[in-house]
């Protein structure tokens, strides 16, 4: 389980895009890309505020993730699906937190100009304010990961309890200045 729980940490960090499902309240599903950046096994994502993704996530909070990238060798296909919760971050420190890791793994964003996060952009800023975005924090429940590399076709499911998130969740509500989220 242990080997399966880092290549599960490797794939995280080795990808920045996502696909986010999300559950529309007319009943269709809905599949958009975006970027993430993940604190252990916990994923965090910005999404506009008045996102339709934030609106289906307000009524449904369960939503389904793929990861994953294309390469030109069948045998050597890697990826994960996951099943999860997704919160929206209150916290000011876990807001500011996952914004620097946001920014040691896109450290392009922060030389893109400021006009061009105007226009509903402002999801993408360096330091994106939580006027204009929703910090979303996605709790996995079930992970299913691809691994042809040990046959074609290859898929564990690993399932995901909130002990397997506590090592996690632990850094971010004991912390050094004494709030907790």
């Amino acid at each position: 389980m242990k080997e399966k729980k880092n290549l599960i940490l490797r794939l995280l960090e080795g990808h920045r895009l996502m696909s986010l499902g999300t559950n529309r309240p007319d009943g269709w599903p809905q599949v958009t890309t975006v970027a993430y950046v993940n604190d252990g096994f916990l994923l965090y994502c910005f999404v506009a505020r008045e996102s339709q993704k934030h609106r289906n996530i307000l009524l449904d909070p369960r939503v389904s993730i793929a990861i994953s990238s294309d390469t030109d060798r069948p045998l050597q296909i890697q990826g994960l699906s996951l099943a999860g919760r997704a919160f929206a971050v209150a916290d000011e420190w876990e807001f500011e937190h996952i914004g620097r890791l946001r920014q040691k793994r896109y450290p392009e964003y922060a030389t893109i100009p400021t006009a061009a996060f105007l226009n509903g952009a402002a999801r993408a800023a360096p330091n994106p304010s939580s006027d204009a975005v929703v910090l979303l924090r996605i709790e996995p429940e079930l992970f299913s990961v691809i691994d042809y590399t040990k046959g074609f076709g290859h898929s564990d499911v690993i399932a995901f309890s909130s002990s397997d998130l506590d090592l996690h969740k632990g850094a971010l509500t004991h912390r050094w200045d004494g709030n907790t989220i």
